[in-house]
């Protein structure tokens, strides 16, 4: 099976980013700080594997597992990836 890519806007991936943290971390998402690194929410590595992998099959395109110690924030990640 071919994953499609598809383009997203940096305000998608944004909302994408924080919906997951407050998902994984439960808390809601207006706690969710897109400026804040994302270690300082204690993501240790196999979760930011798990988010790339997570974020990896809905943006459609394949991305480098070290994105998150590249772009440490939401907001940088977010900027990048669109």
């Amino acid at each position: 099976m071919e994953i499609q890519a598809t383009k997203f806007s940096k305000e998608e991936i944004q909302t994408w980013l924080v919906s997951y943290l407050s998902e994984l971390l439960e808390i809601e998402p207006s706690e969710v700080d897109v400026a804040i690194p994302f270690d300082r929410y204690g993501l240790d590595s196999s979760a930011a594997v798990g988010m790339t992998g997570d974020l990896e099959e809905w943006l459609g395109s394949e991305l480098d597992p070290t994105l998150m110690y590249d772009y440490p924030t939401i907001e940088a990640l977010a900027e990048h990836l669109s």
